[in-house]
């Protein structure tokens, strides 16, 4: 079992990097086939998008047919397929299509860990394990930064993404070899996503969820990229190095926030705190859009460190869920966080072609100002949540 959730886990670094990588391509995609942010943003979106809707039947495969075929499958046609795809593009529909590709590949990886530290390991240390493994696959988040900005000026963008196809492909394969499924639950395992969302107890937690997420996702995954380059006209490597501060961040709140709710006895407060702090970040790059660089990147880390609870909501709701539907559990949590980016990144590039009439910066400090009123509003409705403990 180490071997295969050593591999969930690489499987997992290649989800962080795709969701991360077109912020430091932005530049060179421009140029090469006439990708412009908001195509970008619109491909960006389909990724999330794509992994969103595969949770449904993600959470179905995860509980009747098991993780390990269900991700290997999904992660060989989609991940390195999608990889392929993207290499071979020519114009801003291809890259369109091979993310939404890629986002199908992606979307099984991480909850197949999940699914096998619900089933397998002592719920108290749930939160624990789930944002080890977030953290630790985070590094893709790094790698989406500094090192593919030197690959894609050194090696150049196609060169980079057939290497990372053929790696997808490798690790698919050690996945169907190398991962064991639980063994099969007995007794009554009727049930359905419609029995939790009947649930009244997910519903405070489900909005936060959908928002929590967006603003450390959808910087860091493109418009920091543009941000730094049209405000403090950062070229491609410093935009990759700025990005790296960020990713650091977001894995250092991953590891960060997965004893605490152990620590503090509460997993409600910590989310909240947490989140709050995210909120107060992105008002201040609303108020000083351009003060200075350091102020900016200083707040970009922010949002990422601060706004790592994802497990830790999904430890919150995990609580509630019984036994026999922990797959579609955490799978359908994940349909919210995930699929929140995907709409936040739809909603964004048209918020920004039409604030940037007024100016570049305005286009960026609405985007900001999206995101953060967003999560405000996810915390008032997560303040009538019930806290949960194991």
């Amino acid at each position: 079992m180490r071997a295969g959730l050593a591999l969930l886990c690489l499987a997992y670094v290649l989800s962080q990097f795709f969701r991360a990588f077109l912020a430091v391509l932005s530049g060179v995609l421009e140029r090469d086939i006439g990708a412009t942010p908001d195509d970008l943003a619109f491909a960006s979106g389909l990724w999330f998008l794509a992994f969103a809707v595969m949770q449904v039947p993600v959470g179905w495969a995860l509980d009747r047919v098991g993780p390990r075929r269900t991700s290997a499958v999904l992660l060989l046609i989609g991940g390195a397929g999608g990889a392929a795809l993207f290499a071979m593009a020519t114009s801003p529909l291809h890259i369109a299509v091979a993310m939404l590709l890629i986002g199908v590949g992606c979307s099984p990886v991480l909850m197949a860990s999940y699914y096998i530290f619900a089933r397998q390991f002592p719920p108290a240390k749930f939160a624990t394990l789930a944002a080890l493994m977030l953290g630790v696959g985070s590094i893709g988040n790094l790698v989406a930064s500094y090192p593919m900005a030197w690959a894609a000026e050194t090696l150049g963008w196609r060169a980079a993404l057939l290497v990372l196809a053929g790696v997808s492909g490798v690790v698919a394969v050690g996945i169907l070899a190398l991962v064991r499924d639980p063994e099969a639950l007995t007794g009554d395992t009727r049930g359905s996503v419609l029995d939790l969302l009947k649930m009244p107890v997910l519903w405070a937690i489900m909005p936060l969820m959908f928002v929590a997420y967006v603003p450390s996702a959808a910087l860091r995954g493109l418009w920091a990229g543009p941000y730094l380059r049209d405000v403090f006209a950062l070229d491609t490597g410093q935009v990759g190095q700025a990005t790296f501060v960020m990713g650091v961040a977001m894995i250092a709140g991953t590891l960060c926030y997965g004893p605490l709710d152990r620590i503090f006895k509460t997993r409600k407060w910590v989310i909240f705190a947490g989140n709050a702090i995210s909120a107060l970040a992105l008002l201040v790059m609303v108020a000083l859009p351009d003060h200075n660089l350091a102020l900016s990147i200083a707040m970009l880390a922010v949002v990422g460190f601060f706004g790592a609870s994802f497990p830790v909501i999904i430890a919150h709701g995990r609580a509630f869920f019984p036994p026999h539907l922990a797959g579609r559990g955490v799978t359908l949590l994940n349909l919210f966080g995930i699929g929140g980016v995907g709409v936040a990144q739809f909603a964004s590039g048209p918020l920004h072609s039409a604030a940037s009439a007024s100016g570049a910066l305005a286009g960026y400090t609405a985007i900001f100002l999206l995101f953060a009123v967003s999560l405000l509003l996810g915390l008032a409705i997560y303040l009538f949540s019930r806290d949960s403990m194991d």
